[in-house]
């Protein structure tokens, strides 16, 4: 959709057609957020900012994530991440192993960009699962017997057996954590079942619920903080067409049809790439201060 907007402008005499559209192929120039994983970018510095500050070792927490490996914040987080990841929620169902998803079969997805219901399940645990949405009736390793798999999949990030250290919601509906249901993150004792929530989704949980999760002890990054690196991107990818004439943007931004990457893309690419971390954790730094403070 990203091309074609940008192509029609073109074909229509816009002026500013390099600047129409972002998000689009390099070979008209633009700067993919899914290639670069610029969303992802940004998220991830806070929950290094989060190990650094606490000492901790990222391949010694688990963590739950909705969001797949074909999704753009979902998929770049799983080449990124180096944790123990016990549970997948996306549009295909819920993947689910105590001892963790196989990493190797997880970036197997992502490089084909498919969702969980394509998850080989001969690689998980004796006490893992996999449920899509298309399955009806079926019985989990624990007995747990589920007649909808889609009403399954909508509601398992609520689901009593999901335990970790990190929650990062990297998709799903808005409001999905909301004032009528935040206290399903709590254990039988009233205590969280998260130690640290980073929001990569927009508007998952909502700012009452936020509030409760803090005042039970959970630290929290809302999602207005943590996941504009992609409009970082989209900014300068604004600015590089509306800087460079017709020419110049051909010569510079544009991949050629033989593969050959200009430099200066190399550079700006990698500088915004730079911006979106740096900007990142600045703010996480304030923001982790202002509530030690």
């Amino acid at each position: 959709l990203m091309d074609w907007a940008c192509t029609r402008a073109r074909q229509r005499g816009y002026p500013y057609w390099k600047s129409f559209s972002t998000g689009r192929s390099d070979r008209l120039g633009g700067i993919s957020h899914i290639q670069y994983g610029m969303t992802t970018n940004g998220i991830r510095q806070y929950v290094l900012g989060i190990l650094e500050k606490t000492g901790t070792e990222e391949r010694s927490i688990t963590k739950v994530q909705t969001g797949g490996p074909d999704g753009d914040l979902g998929g770049n987080e799983i080449l990124m991440s180096h944790d123990r990841t016990i549970a997948i929620i996306d549009g295909g169902g819920v993947l689910y192993d105590p001892d963790g998803l196989c990493r190797e079969e997880l970036r197997r997805l992502v490089s084909l960009r498919l969702d969980s219901s394509h998850f080989d399940p001969s690689r998980l645990g004796p006490s893992g699962f996999k449920v899509t949405v298309a399955d009806r009736n079926i019985t989990l390793p624990d007995g747990t017997h589920v007649v909808s798999g889609l009403t399954f999949r909508n509601t398992f990030h609520l689901d009593r057996r999901l335990r970790a250290d990190l929650f990062l919601p990297c998709g799903g509906r808005p409001r999905s954590i909301n004032a009528t249901n935040w206290e399903n993150l709590l254990d039988d004792k009233g205590q969280p079942v998260y130690r640290w929530i980073v929001e990569g989704a927009n508007l998952f949980i909502t700012q009452d619920a936020r509030l409760k999760l803090e005042e039970k002890g959970v630290i929290l990054f809302k999602d207005s903080s943590t996941n504009k690196g992609g409009v970082t991107s989209s900014s300068y990818e604004v600015l590089a067409g509306l800087v460079l004439d017709d020419a110049s943007f051909a010569e510079l931004m544009v991949v050629k049809e033989d593969g050959v990457v200009p430099a200066f893309r190399q550079r700006y690419v990698a500088e915004v790439i730079e911006r979106i971390r740096r900007n990142a954790r600045d703010e996480f730094e304030i923001l982790w201060r202002t509530r030690m403070e």
